[in-house]
């Protein structure tokens, strides 16, 4: 196995036109910051790189319906996020943007040395333009009636009402959301990437990662393998992104597609780390030296980004290179989804609970504890309120705090706040745990990014302590042998001491508490240091008799009472409400379509325009009406389901559609040769087809 010298984690960039929600912390950045955290506890050298995504058609739809500027929109949800993370406990060690001039910069870069080596093939398309607003229109930008449920609001790329991905030219009746003008059909040329170009090396990338890579990446990279791939535009007809960086005419007005600059964010943001540091090159060696060992954590949608497109451009720069040739991701650790009571986050249904909001009213921990115990490793997983009050008041409150805070205060009472005797390796080893064999496992675990398992270690430390406390009861037999009290409460101490530093991946925040209670005047990341193990701490007692607590204790967790949770659930039942009421919408507008028919059976249909002459109900039939209809020189009778619709003397003069050659059916002893052409309107109601002028009278439709 390689040996790797030092670690970089990315986490994907959330996009800055709306704040994040548990389901991207769950997917993403919890993972992503367990991880680093416990390189860190190692005492590895590794950096968190993450950012803001600030390009894309999002967010100038956002901009225009407020009436700011995108860059406004972008400041404002770059702060708001950025914040958010911060109250979480998200440790970057650099948060970046794509708006900034390094990573104009570095987009650029990669665009111009792709250029150069003639990687990048020119296709010229047609796409919809605006001509009210003199420019051509992004998928986002054209609204529509789905083809599929009929819904009048459906996006150039999805219809949100029934879910199905579409193309601008697919929708009927497209109006540009600019303008409402219909948009017409132009020519325009675009740059794109030649993903075939790369198939061959893509796949043995893949293959090179078969068995440690989770099996859903493998899955859904080599699906794509298997169609194939295509040439992928890099280019579009935009006002907010990065100039094409091409003095020519075939440029203007053209920016780089975020799909292809947002990757290169993990780059330029490193490289801003560096300079920050003062030392601009130092980002080189998280980039470009091979034993830097680079890991992307992301959500499942996000995969072929990270495991074929963003490794392709780095496999066109180092076409030909020698020197300043990048790393591939050595793994992409990909979660499923979380949900939230039952059904899927959606920040465009507002169907979310939003991580800022959160943070308000409950403690960081106790979401970050739920979250890594529920953790979508591979399979989506599910958030519920009872489940978060659960966990806070059952395993967090009652039996790590409880164990902490009796230790805590037991010593303050009896010990004068001092560590009373050493605790002996023997001791430490008969306390039911079996250390090294943890210590092993909770290694397993953050390493192969099984964040559920390594929580539930931490939390059976934490079982442990409690009944070893409980059992001892110090609190009696400090009566009778002071000795064997001072022994049973400088294990407990011990044990504090581990479960501060086990736990400190996923709760942070308490991990610190923890440890300042025990007398410790520095944090645990200060006492971080390269090289030195701080986990190795896990394997003997740490404190030594003598070792001075802090005087005073506290409670660690407050526990949720229905109360507290009750304004949740009430809003739950509301968003259900909603999303039941769209979904009934969504089944009342669903099309029901007969098998497909081929054009040449299409075509063995006679249709004729008719002209009705006649009209009268037919006896003990309330739906039918009996026609007779000219057509040229013939006169046919036909039964028409539309009573109900049209009183006789109204259908009489109208020009109807006729199947000709339907076969003769008779109906309440009465023959119909033939069929009328009606359509049902979204009410039920029948509207008969009329086709306009009596001078066509008789003729064939073509």
């Amino acid at each position: 196995m390689h040996q790797f010298q030092r670690t970089l984690v990315t986490s994907a960039l959330p996009y800055a036109n709306g704040p994040v929600h548990l389901g991207h912390l769950a997917g993403v950045y919890l993972p992503a910051d367990i991880y680093v955290r416990y390189k860190r506890l190692k005492g590895e050298d590794v950096i968190h790189i993450g950012g803001s995504d600030e390009h894309g058609v999002p967010i100038t739809i956002t901009a225009e319906k407020e009436g700011i500027s995108p860059q406004d929109v972008v400041d404002r949800y770059h702060r708001m996020n950025h914040d958010a993370f911060s109250k979480c406990g998200i440790s970057f060690d650099y948060y970046g943007r794509t708006t900034s001039e390094r990573h104009h910069q570095t987009a650029q870069e990669f665009f111009l040395e792709i250029e150069k080596k003639g990687i990048f093939t020119k296709k010229t398309e047609k796409l919809f333009f605006d001509r009210k607003a003199d420019r051509f229109l992004s998928d986002r930008y054209i609204t529509g009636t789905c083809p599929i449920c009929n819904n009048p609001e459906a996006n150039g790329d999805q219809c949100e009402q029934c879910g199905t991905h579409l193309s601008p030219l697919e929708l009927i009746n497209p109006k540009s959301k600019l303008s409402d003008a219909t948009p017409e059909l132009r020519e325009t040329m675009h740059w794109y990437f030649p993903l075939g170009r790369f198939q061959k090396q893509l796949e043995e990338y893949v293959d090179s990662h078969e068995g440690d890579w989770r099996q859903n990446v493998v899955n859904y990279s080599r699906t794509w393998l298997k169609q194939g791939l295509n040439d992928r535009a890099i280019t579009r007809d935009l006002s907010w992104g990065i100039k094409v960086p091409l003095d020519t005419a075939e440029a203007a007005g053209k920016v780089l597609y975020v799909w292809f600059d947002a990757v290169l964010g993990y780059i330029s943001f490193t490289r801003e780390w560096a300079e920050k540091l003062g030392k601009s090159d130092l980002w080189k060696e998280y980039w470009q030296d091979p034993h830097t060992r680079l890991i992307h954590f992301i959500g499942k949608d996000n995969v072929v980004f990270h495991t074929l497109m963003f490794p392709a451009i780095l496999m066109a720069w180092n076409q030909g290179r020698q020197s300043e040739r990048y790393n591939l991701a050595d793994n992409v650790p990909a979660s499923e989804f979380m949900n939230f009571e039952g059904r899927k986050f959606s920040k465009s249904r507002n169907y979310a609970v939003y991580l800022g909001e959160f943070l308000e009213k409950f403690p960081a921990d106790t979401l970050r504890y739920t979250i890594a115990m529920n953790y979508p490793e591979n399979k989506d997983t599910d958030f519920s309120w009872q489940d978060f009050q659960n966990r806070t008041n059952g395993e967090l409150a009652d039996t790590l705090g409880n164990f902490i805070k009796r230790s805590v205060d037991f010593t303050n009472a009896r010990f004068d706040g001092e560590v009373p005797c050493e605790s002996s390796l023997e001791e430490w080893n008969s306390l039911g745990i079996n250390w090294t064999d943890t210590l092993r496992q909770l290694d397993l675990a953050f390493e192969q990014f099984h964040f559920r398992e390594a929580a539930s270690l931490g939390m059976e430390i934490a079982r442990a302590s409690n009944r070893f406390l409980t059992e001892s009861e110090p609190w009696k037999v400090i009566k009778i042998d002071r000795e064997a009290a001072a022994r049973a409460i400088a294990l407990s101490l011990n044990l504090c001491h581990a479960l501060a530093v086990a736990l400190y991946p996923v709760i942070p925040e308490t991990s610190n508490r923890i440890y300042a209670m025990l007398g410790f005047g520095d944090s645990i990341e200060d006492r971080f240091t390269r090289g030195s193990s701080l986990t190795a701490s896990l394997l003997r007692p740490a404190l030594s008799k003598g070792h001075k607590l802090r005087p005073e204790s506290e409670i660690l967790f407050t526990k949720i009472d229905d109360a507290d949770i009750a304004p949740e659930l009430r809003k739950i039942e509301a968003l259900l409400a909603e999303a039941e009421k769209r979904e009934a919408g969504v089944e009342q507008n669903r099309q029901e379509f007969k098998p497909v028919i081929s054009f040449d059976d299409f075509l063995k249909v006679d249709l004729r325009v008719a002209k009705v002459i006649a009209a009268e109900p037919v006896k003990k039939a309330g739906k039918l009406l009996k026609l007779q209809l000219q057509v040229g020189s013939v006169t046919r009778q036909v039964l028409a389901g539309i009573a109900r619709y049209y009183p006789p003397e109204e259908m009489i003069g109208k020009n109807v559609v006729l199947v000709a050659n339907l076969a003769e059916r008779t109906i309440r002893d009465e023959v119909s040769e033939g069929m009328i052409l009606a359509v049902e309107g979204a009410d039920g109601k029948l509207f008969v087809i009329e086709p306009a002028g009596s001078e066509i009278n008789g003729r064939q439709i073509q």
